[in-house]
């Protein structure tokens, strides 16, 4: 696949772009398509909504609020590493942990990474067990998830890897807000309160928001539950 070029990419990210930024845009696109034709990884297929909608989408929410230097940042569901590697790209200083449950993604990130040459940790699991662990319960900074699940769901999967002063970032789409409304208990009981609600538009149109959930207070032991009653019935 040939990548857009350069300044394409400078166009829709709104600035400059180094070199080396550029190349691991343009071979993590390689990749994500050649693995693509292997394990369902991705529906876009075009280079240029490759790095609006998957690229620019995964970068500019954290642009929207403050993201310290060498936060410990954990991407819940990662899939094919959104939004957790292109913002990895442009914020080489964040340490990073993946969290998939299918192998076959986590091999394409561990094969990703390598060629990227950028260290990251990835680890294959579920999310509402490995919450339950010391080594992963309430340790990160801020937990970050893309097209995963509705808020009010996604935030039992998430706001228990988020330390007490954390950040879950939630990145969504048109009806973000909506989902907000249904998951205002959800958040209360997990021990976070909304700290900010960001709309924005892509180069291409299209309508985005960005639910930054704050944690307020630790999460309650017996959160997450197991996967089926998280589905069968929202908190």
């Amino acid at each position: 696949m040939n990548f857009i070029d350069l300044p394409q990419l400078e166009e829709i990210f709104g600035g400059n772009i180094d070199e080396q930024i550029y190349r691991r845009f343009s071979v993590y696109a390689d990749l994500l398509i050649e693995w693509n034709e292997k394990i369902n990884l991705t529906a876009i297929t075009d280079p240029r909504e490759i790095a609006i909608k998957h690229f620019f989408d995964s970068v500019y929410p954290f642009t929207l609020f403050d993201l310290p230097q060498g936060a410990c940042a954990a991407d819940i569901g990662t899939g094919a590493g959104f939004p957790s590697i292109p913002l990895k790209i442009v914020r080489n200083d964040i340490e990073l942990t993946l969290i998939d449950s299918l192998n076959k993604r986590i091999n394409f990130l561990e094969t990703l990474l390598d060629t990227l040459n950028l260290k990251a940790r990835c680890i294959h699991g579920r999310a509402e067990e490995l919450a339950k662990t010391s080594q992963m319960r309430e340790t990160f900074d801020i937990a970050a998830a893309r097209a995963v699940a509705p808020l009010d769901k996604l935030c039992e999967y998430c706001l228990p890897f988020v330390r007490v002063g954390g950040k879950f970032a939630a990145l969504k789409g048109s009806s973000g807000g909506e989902e907000l409304e249904q998951a205002g208990n959800a958040i209360k009981i997990l021990g976070g309160t909304v700290g900010d609600i960001k709309k924005y538009t892509l180069p291409d149109g299209s309508e985005r928001t960005l639910i930054i959930i704050e944690k307020t207070a630790p999460t309650p032991e017996k959160y997450p539950r197991n996967a089926g009653q998280i589905k069968k019935k929202s908190l």
